[in-house]
């Protein structure tokens, strides 16, 4: 599996990376055939009087963005915390994936390797050709991602998954961009469009 650790407003001692490292393994250990690649985030706020340290991990399971936040006053403690979360939600997943793929009448599909989805010709065109670097507005941070479509039951699935209030997704049936979002009294919401 590869592990990428970043740090923000902190330097990533070896001692922090050996710990990072063994406690997430630790926690991926039972799904390694599951995850591919883990990102580790590790920060510390600037604020001196508001002792928070974070701890944000997202791992790619099959294709599936799995996350895991949490903040503690102790760095250590976050990691244990978010070690403890990803195992949860990667056993959420993979009892998931066992019970739809033991339903009756359901076949799964064979996934292609790698080498015979990735095109193996160069880009001969310059991507950067007649265009001018520019930065975004500030304060606007924009984020691109495949959407591909899903039925409202897997968006909400992905939604526990990736441990967000909200999760953006293309509906199945209509082929609109719809919002799934947890309500603060419990249970989900879902936003669409109306047709004109």
């Amino acid at each position: 599996m590869k592990l990428l650790i970043h740090g923000r407003n902190l330097d990533v001692t070896e001692a922090i990376r050996e710990y990072t490292e063994t406690k997430l393994s630790r926690a991926i250990n039972h799904f390694e055939g599951l995850v591919k690649e883990a990102d580790v985030h590790l920060s510390v706020a600037r604020n001196p009087r508001v002792p928070q340290q974070t701890v944000e991990v997202t791992v790619f399971a099959n294709g599936t963005v799995i996350r895991a936040q949490e903040h503690s006053d102790n760095l250590y403690a976050s990691i244990d915390l978010a070690a403890s979360k990803l195992s949860r939600q990667l056993q959420r997943y993979h009892d998931r994936i066992k019970d739809h793929h033991h339903s009756p009448g359901h076949r799964a599909s064979l996934t292609p390797p790698t080498e015979a989805v990735v095109d193996e010709q160069p880009v001969e065109a310059s991507l950067t050709a007649g265009k001018e670097p520019a930065l975004p507005s500030r304060g606007v941070r924009r984020k691109y991602f495949e959407m591909p479509a899903m039925e409202l039951d897997q968006a909400l699935h992905q939604l526990e998954l990736i441990d967000h209030d909200f999760y953006v997704f293309r509906d199945a049936t209509s082929g609109q961009i719809h919002v799934a979002y947890r309500r603060n009294h419990g249970g989900f919401g879902v936003i669409q469009s109306k047709q004109p």
